[in-house]
């Protein structure tokens, strides 16, 4: 994968410090260079039993990730792309074993060998998807399995290296980790939901994840009782859709959003699973009359035991596949178009799992932003690095180092990142309204959502953006702390230069 040109900034000035630091902090150095030219990496993190993996098969399109609990679901796995599909045992003392993915396509549900040797696996796989992305897929948080979570926070946030030029424990922890995060919650967010969130390191140097590089997932939608949430009108997506934006309350500023999906439904469409021997079956029960339906989706029981013309064990398969909401979701469809083609009601089925948005808002956080997000995360282990090799020295060079390339136009992105994690840090205290006016314009890619005018017309955009550029000018030399007056020169200049892609001062 190229990098992009913040990371390649990046990786230049790595590679000029090289000579002039230790061996450990070169080590790191070069660490932190094979992890720039590499695919933006995403773990897919939550509780136990949150749906995560049902999510990452979704994410990858292939059905590759167990879902049952068993071996591999303690195991930390890393999708990555590859042209020939296999999977590598990697184990504690650096060994790894390559294994074929079972005749179904996913990744063995025994392993053959001791867990307690194995710190995770690599999977490869011929995906178009993960040629921009590498999807982690975490055991769950708040399993009673302590070794899980402990083999999740050890490969997330840093192992031990292997030989003479090994990381110390603070170096390695300084390299190592998921550079953004996808937290898949459910209806309740727990007291250390925000916690978990806030463990899973961007690159680590304690940088906390926040909303330039984490969203979360209100999965398993389907579930929600419309009728507990006030304001739904008895509407199951208008219910989730409220929930994820109280949750999103909840959890900022630890998250960009939180989006409403029924990740077994996105699973079943996306990755093969519905086939036009389920269509058929569903036609079937389609022609039944609606009080027979009505009925049979009462509960999971009265769906198996009543009479039907389907047997018992395709209705079985149907539940597995679909759930009670996606089979009455399919029957819904057919009611209303009896001719729809297999592909058609599974198109129809996707889109009712929610997965479009979320795919849709992975693109506009992390894949268009993924130059800034690695090149920040870079720049975090770098100067943590630096921090850790106890020499001053070192620091001081790094230190300078840094500041040069940052004080360059083109990495101003940078400094809006920067900022953006002092404030939502907490690093740098803020006015709640400017907080949440540097959350915004730090935290989106797309210009109307930056200025908070989404869909305003252009000339509104252009004053807008010239109004508050001079607003932060003044605010950064009347009023403004030291701390606040460095984080609003950055703000000042991001309206600036967002005018100026307006095409402000053009003429």
């Amino acid at each position: 994968m190229n990098p992009g040109p913040l990371s390649a900034a990046v990786a230049q000035l790595c590679q000029r410090l090289t000579p002039q630091v230790g061996s450990r902090t070169a080590a790191g150095f070069a660490e932190v260079l094979r992890r720039l030219g590499a695919p933006l990496q995403v773990a897919v993190a939550g509780r136990i039993k949150s749906g995560k993996s049902t999510l990452v098969n979704a994410l990858i399109g292939r059905r590759v990730a167990p879902t049952d609990i068993g071996e591999c679901t303690r195991l930390v796995t890393r999708f990555h792309y590859g042209t020939v599909d296999r999977v590598e045992v990697v184990f504690t003392d650096g060994r790894k074993q390559v294994l074929p993915f079972d005749a179904d396509g996913m990744i063995p549900a025994s392993l053959g060998v001791d867990l307690d040797t194995v710190s995770h696996l690599e999977a490869y796989l011929t995906s178009a998807v993960l040629r921009d992305l590498t999807v982690i897929d975490t055991p769950g948080l708040g399993s009673l399995d302590a070794a899980s979570v402990a083999r999740t926070e050890s490969e997330l946030l840093g192992e031990p290296g292997k030989g003479a030029d090994a990381l110390d424990e603070v170096s390695r922890n300084a390299v190592v980790g998921a550079e953004a995060v996808l937290y898949v919650v459910t209806q309740t967010v727990r007291s250390d939901d925000r916690a978990a969130l806030a463990a899973f390191t961007a690159a680590t140097a304690s940088r906390e994840a926040g909303p330039v590089n984490a969203i979360a997932v209100l999965n398993k939608a389907d579930t929600i009782v419309p009728e507990t949430v006030a304001g739904s009108g008895g509407d199951l997506w208008q219910a989730a859709t409220l929930l994820a934006a109280h949750q999103a309350e909840t959890l900022k500023p630890r998250v960009a959003d939180v989006l409403p999906m029924i990740g077994l439904l996105a699973e079943t469409a996306e990755t093969g699973g519905f086939t036009s021997t389920d269509a058929d079956a569903l036609r079937q029960l389609a022609a039944l009359d609606e009080t027979t339906r009505a009925t049979m989706l009462l509960s999971a029981d009265l769906f198996l035991s009543w009479d039907a013309p389907v047997p018992a064990a395709t209705r079985e398969h149907l539940l597995t596949r679909l759930d009670l909401h996606g089979i009455g979701t399919a029957l819904d469809l057919l009611t209303a178009d009896p001719g729809l083609t297999a592909g058609n009601l599974r198109r129809g089925l996707l889109e009712a799992s929610g997965l479009a948005a979320v795919l849709a808002k992975l693109d506009l956080v992390f894949k268009a932003r993924a130059d800034g997000i690695k090149a920040a995360a870079a720049l975090a282990s770098v100067t943590a690095l630096a921090r850790a090799s106890g020499d001053p020295g070192e620091r001081q060079r790094v230190h300078d180092a840094i500041e040069v390339l940052l004080a360059k136009p083109e990495a101003h992105q940078l400094r809006l990142l920067e900022a953006l994690t002092l404030v939502t840090s907490g690093q740098v205290a803020m006015p709640e309204d400017l907080a949440e006016e540097v959350l915004r314009v730090g935290g989106s890619a797309k210009v109307d959502e930056q200025l908070g005018l989404r869909g305003r017309p252009h000339p509104e955009l252009l004053a807008y953006a010239l109004e508050r550029a001079g607003w932060w000018r003044a605010f950064a030399s009347f009023g403004a702390t030291p701390a606040q007056s460095r984080v609003a020169h950055v703000v000042h200049r991001a309206y600036f230069l967002i005018w100026q892609q307006l095409g402000g001062g053009s003429r």
